[in-house]
């Protein structure tokens, strides 16, 4: 461990002591005595998570054990998202990505798509987003579906004559990709998508976030696409040794019958996704039962012992603690003060100065907090609380603080999928590829927002 990451580790442990030792002491107006200690301790909390005191998971039952034994809030609201069935979508996420991996059937479609479309630099790049859009549907979480893609890459990588640098830049395509793209569909990314309508307290159903954020995160995409191709693109031309792409396809053989079985449950899958509204059954539990199905004998065989070592527990119990600040917010009265410090006292009439004012505040805790569900766990119960006096769906104020931050990112901590692709044994990359491209997207976010989104949903009849 390096002496820089030490330093860091140190200081960010004694700065979230003085912050919470600070916020508790402080005579603060306006604030219930609750609401102080969950300040306090949410603030440290998030000092941790950015500075990587230690692992998410740790730091996230710090917070959540805190709240409880400082007598903040009770053990069953605390712990309340173990019994809904978000937790389980998200834990059945990885699970399915696991079985279309240790299948092949993922690697078999991203090998078929790059012989028929990939000839360029230009194509290598949009197939980045292509694959992560269909692969979306089969593998429901973001990082599985990068490292599969990345996998075929480095293939296309091998086998192709291409100036020094290039190799960096396809890899991180790949993850840059990786990121807008998970917005398409609910299931696209199961952690945050679903966060920002629990949040809302609204149930969209897997078609209805389609129809609200489809355009929206499609505009996102060609956006991030495009900045790739104009910042990162090559002097000279790539050639590509399709031949050799040919022949690790040809070594998969035919299609195997856990390929099959996979292709079917997957199928089943979407089919029960896509249909909640009229089965009316939450896509947790449906998620839940597939991978029960395809765990059983004769018709499963594809789920092991081993595929339970692909769920992380820490990111799980991160999700809990990034949900449980904004309840216990709302429980303590936090939110409320929160809204009445940094707010205006009255909400903006015009939709494209709230959607500008709720991006820009957005973006600027995803800078200092640099993770999205804790930006997310934040602001959005904070603007709940600010637009709850207007006429607007509670899922006009949760979806703009999603969006802000879903597809932002100037430094590699700020998203997670960006972060677990950097480094030369993995993506490739380096920070250098991250910031540069960063900052320009950090514009692409306002542009979807305000010229894309806002206006999309009066289209939809969301506003």
């Amino acid at each position: 461990m390096s002496k820089l990451l030490r330093d860091k580790r140190n200081i960010g442990l004694l700065l979230g002591i003085v912050v919470v030792l600070v916020i508790w002491n402080m005579n603060i107006n306006g604030i219930s005595p609750g609401g102080q200690k969950a300040l306090a301790i949410g603030l440290m909390t998030v000092v941790f998570w950015a500075t990587k005191v230690a692992n998410v998971g740790f730091t996230a039952l710090l917070y959540l054990i805190s709240l409880v034994l400082l007598d903040i809030a009770p053990a069953s609201e605390v712990f309340s998202p173990w019994v809904s069935p978000l937790m389980y979508l998200v834990i059945g996420a990885y699970l399915i990505a696991d079985a279309v991996n240790r299948s092949g059937l993922g690697e078999r479609i991203a090998y078929m798509f790059v012989l028929k479309f990939v000839n360029s630099f230009n194509s290598i790049v949009i197939s980045c987003f292509v694959l992560q859009v269909i692969l979306s549907l089969l593998i429901p979480n973001p990082w599985p579906r990068a490292f599969l893609v990345l996998s075929v890459m480095k293939v296309v990588i091998e086998n192709a004559e291409m100036e020094e640098g290039v190799a960096e830049v396809i890899g991180f395509s790949v993850f840059a990709a990786a990121v807008p793209t998970a917005m398409l569909f609910l299931t696209g990314d199961s952690s945050i998508n679903m966060i920002a309508i629990d949040f809302a307290g609204q149930n969209i159903g897997w078609l209805g976030w389609l129809y609200h954020m489809g355009v929206p995160a499609l505009a996102a995409s060609i956006l991030t696409c495009i900045l790739l191709i104009k910042l990162f693109k090559p002097k000279s031309d790539i050639s590509i040794n399709k031949d050799a792409i040919r022949s690790r396809l040809d070594n998969l053989g035919s299609l195997t019958s856990m390929e099959k079985r996979t292709a079917f449950w997957v199928m089943a899958a979407i089919i029960l996704w896509t249909t909640d509204s009229i089965h009316g059954i939450d896509l947790g539990w449906v998620t839940i039962f597939i991978v029960i199905m395809m765990s059983m004998p004769t018709f499963g065989d594809i789920l092991t012992n081993d595929s339970w070592k692909t769920v992380p527990v820490d990111t799980l119990l991160f999700l809990n603690a990034a949900l449980t600040i904004g309840k216990v917010g709302a429980i303590t009265g936090m939110n409320d003060w929160i809204v009445s410090v940094i707010l205006p006292s009255s909400v903006p009439e015009n939709i494209f100065l709230l959607g500008l004012l709720i991006a820009a505040i957005s973006i600027g805790l995803h800078m200092v907090l640099g993770s999205v569900m804790a930006v997310m766990g934040i602001a959005i119960p904070a603007f709940l609380a600010y637009t709850s006096s207007s006429a607007l769906n509670p899922l006009v104020p949760a979806l703009l603080v999603y969006s802000s931050v879903a597809f932002h990112y100037v430094l590699p901590y700020q998203h997670i999928t960006i972060l677990v692709g950097i480094g030369k044994e993995y993506g490739m990359y380096d920070e250098s590829h991250i910031i540069k491209m960063g900052i320009p997207l950090t514009l692409a976010v306002f542009i979807t927002i305000l010229l894309v989104q806002i206006p999309w949903w009066h289209i939809t009849g969301l506003l």
